[in-house]
């Protein structure tokens, strides 16, 4: 008796969000988990695994376009049509300088959204994990410069002066905080906008695309980012925000779990913020 193919759902990074995102996407599918640290990875892996899910691992660098296509290759070489692709990898402004983050965050994602893009068939989807920051930026960057992360190439997407960090200096604490904030800010911000441009691309392949944007979540990465001297910051926008609390990362796979399901069959090229009202906040205060 031949054994029923399975679906096929991609996982970039498996932090705290990622790996929530697996556990809820893992029911009858045969997971691809893609990670920069083999540690994390097959740590992330064996846990899965020994719950009773089929898992394939595949170490990724996303800010390397080989890696990436390496990566899209092998989700299509599995054995079923790959269904879902959830792009969580990334590194945070304490991680990582401003050039790094660029990298990761900005490049890497058009990576996996270029990369995929060939590997998918029709009702396939791709969501991006962005953060609420990109929506800090709206109106503050120029039309040009939003035009360029949304459709420039990846072979020039790095190279806008807009996104020249050579002045980057940790023995200047303010500036160099103020300079990995703004790449981190831009590159979320491109996210989103990258996601917005390529939606047409992927609706001719009968595919969709959508970008989540996280508010403060729960997850090692935030509470590092606490540590590390932006604690006040957090908390302040835990409590000025409407709910009050930080998410979960079962808040994030929730939304994701919606948007690669046929509920959402309608919904392609935008972005949903889980940020319990952090945005809204932002911009209205209490009004």
């Amino acid at each position: 008796m031949s054994e029923i193919r399975k679906n096929v759902t991609v996982i970039t990074g498996t932090g705290g969000i990622g790996l929530a995102i697996a556990r809820s996407l893992a029911l009858n599918t045969h997971l691809v988990l893609a990670d920069y640290s083999p540690t994390q990875l097959n740590a992330a892996a064996q846990a899965l695994r020994d719950e009773g899910h089929t898992v394939t691992t595949h170490v990724t660098d996303v800010s390397d376009w080989k890696s990436v296509q390496s990566l899209a290759e092998t989700a299509a070489q599995v054995d079923g049509p790959i269904a879902t692709i959830v792009h969580t990898a990334g590194v945070s402004p304490v991680q990582a300088p401003p050039a790094r983050i660029y990298e990761v965050d900005l490049l890497g994602t058009a990576h996996v959204i270029d990369a995929f893009l060939p590997v998918v068939g029709a009702g396939a989807t791709l969501t991006v994990i962005a953060s609420m920051v990109g929506h800090y930026v709206v109106g503050k960057l120029s039309p040009e410069f939003e035009t360029h992360l949304a459709t420039a190439p990846v072979s020039s997407l790095l190279s806008h002066p807009q996104l020249e960090s050579s002045g980057f200096d940790r023995s200047d604490p303010a500036k160099a905080q103020t300079m990995t904030a703004g790449a981190y800010c831009t590159s979320k911000r491109g996210n989103i906008l990258r996601v917005q441009a390529a939606a047409r691309a992927w609706g001719l392949k009968g595919a969709r695309i959508n970008s989540v944007s996280p508010g403060v979540i729960n997850t090692p990465m935030s509470r590092m980012e606490a540590e590390r001297g932006a604690g006040g910051h957090i908390q302040k926008l835990v409590d000025e925000s409407p709910m009050r609390r930080k998410g979960t990362a079962s808040d994030i796979a929730g939304m994701v779990a919606f948007l690669a399901s046929p509920a959402a069959s309608f919904l392609t090229g935008s972005d949903y913020l889980v940020d319990g009202g952090s945005v809204a906040v932002h911009r209205w205060g209490s009004a």
